[in-house]
């Protein structure tokens, strides 16, 4: 039966509901904005728009698993539209779902051959498997359609205008908690694009978030182009990001007092036996560009070094001094410290019997001890580190000169840092809401309040 000619269809209805959720999104009323589009859902529940929008405001409000029940029924009802399927395969990538992504991303790109979002999500499936050539191809395909992305500012009063600049092939600090949209507009360029080559947007600061030297040299060259055609102030300008490699930070950072910093070469695949010589076993080796423990494996003193490199993805391989930070029950510790406008600030401190440690994968949410020990380090970092580890730290800070950076480290019996890794790319992830991670949220809020205020500050200088 059809509709009365003087009432809107339910399809109409739900269009003028999404489109006053889409408005509320924009002005930081998430809230309100699930009402109206779960509200649009309730009329037409295949309503494209609807479950789309919807998906995106779950994702950016880290309601994951709920995002992709709405991308996937986006697909299910609308299986022509190509935006569902980049959206549910971006989402399958970021969980590591690499099959069903890359099923996603085909289909999309089968129906959409130009679309840029479709064309960079398989460009960073491939580079994720070491197809940097690949990769290569898809990305380069994507350049002439992508455009300057807008984060839009949705706080009250003059936002702070921040363009941020990215690589297209990844190695970027991530900024979706250090940029809040409450409190900046950000403009995202990926300097690779032609969109580099125009005009730029207005801005009041300049943050370049590309910060993997070993894998984006070439980007790093093309955010010094952009930033000639600037004079507003930069946080990690490309210059002093580009010396950050591993192999650099290693012999910059060698001989700091209170630092060990690791023996660290990198070789191509036909030098690898005799580069392994120079290195006492246990020893490790990774590909690089890649973060998380990805791509990274320990060689053991009865392993063939060859057989160890063979599923690593790449030409080139790092060989690492195994620094050992284990204590005499044979537990490794990881601190990570945040170096924010030249001041430290403690992050997390990761406990596992694995040599290999990351805080995800650490024994720390089922043992209240290791968060106990974690608990007393960032309440009171000079105690637990001691005199000598600081002092360490502040001479990373200062041979480094970056506005924002990280260090993962431990320590040894003398207090000195052994230094695991130092760089720009380090993520500041808010805990999630279960109570066992209370007592880090302050401390985290601290780091973030700390970037923020300086990013706030500098743009302010110029707006002066």
């Amino acid at each position: 039966m059809n509709a009365p000619l003087d009432r809107p269809g339910p399809d109409l209805e739900s269009d003028r509901l999404c489109r006053a959720a889409g408005a509320l999104a924009a002005s930081g009323q998430d809230e309100e904005a699930r009402r109206q589009y779960l509200a649009a859902l309730a009329l037409s529940p295949s309503h494209f728009t609807a479950l789309n929008d919807l998906g995106s405001l779950f994702y950016r409000t880290d309601f994951r698993m709920a995002a992709r029940t709405c991308y996937a029924e986006a697909v299910r009802h609308h299986p022509a539209n190509p935006v569902g399927h980049i959206n549910l395969a971006n989402a399958l990538l970021a969980d590591g779902q690499i099959d069903e992504a890359r099923g996603h991303y085909e289909i999309a790109l089968s129906a959409a051959p130009d679309h840029p979002d479709a064309l960079q999500g398989m460009a960073n499936l491939l580079q994720g498997l070491g197809e940097a050539e690949a990769a290569e191809a898809f990305r380069r395909r994507s350049y002439g359609a992508r455009q300057v992305v807008v984060h839009p500012y949705r706080g009250v009063g003059r936002p702070c205008r921040v363009l941020a600049l990215v690589s297209a092939v990844g190695g970027n600090v991530p900024t979706r908690f250090l940029l809040p949209q409450d409190q900046f507009e950000v403009q995202v360029l990926a300097v690779e694009s032609r969109a580099a080559a125009q005009a730029l947007p207005a801005h009041d600061l300049v943050f370049n978030a590309i910060g993997d030297a070993d894998l984006c040299a070439p980007a790093l060259e093309a955010a010094e182009a952009v930033l000639r055609r600037t004079s507003a102030p930069v946080i990690n300008p490309p210059g002093r990001v580009r010396p950050t490699g591993r192999v650099q930070v290693a012999e910059r950072l060698a001989g700091l007092p209170g630092v060990v910093a690791p023996q660290v070469v990198r070789t191509t695949r036909a030098n690898l036996a005799k580069a392994a010589q120079a290195f006492e076993r246990p020893f490790l080796m990774r590909t690089p560009g890649f973060h998380t423990g990805r791509n990274f494996v320990r060689v053991g003193p009865e392993d063939d070094v060859e057989a160890m490199a063979a599923p690593l993805p790449g030409h080139e391989l790092l060989l690492i001094q195994y620094l050992d930070a284990r204590d005499a029950q044979g537990q490794s510790r990881k601190y990570r410290v945040m170096m924010i406008d030249g001041r430290l600030y403690p992050l997390h401190l990761a406990v596992s019997e694995d040599w290999k440690v990351h805080y995800f994968t650490a024994d720390m949410a089922e043992r209240p001890d290791h968060r106990a020990e974690e608990a007393v380090f960032l309440a009171d970092m000079p105690a637990v580190l001691g005199a000598r580890a600081v002092a360490g730290l502040c001479a990373i800070a200062e041979r480094l000169g970056l506005d924002y950076a990280g260090v993962d480290f431990g320590l040894n019996p003398d207090g000195e840092v052994l230094l695991f890794e130092a760089n720009a790319t380090m993520v500041i992830n808010p805990p999630d809401a279960d109570p066992r991670w209370d007592y880090r949220r302050g401390p985290v809020e601290a780091v973030l309040d700390a970037a923020r205020a300086m990013i706030r500050r500098r743009a302010t200088s110029r707006q002066g």
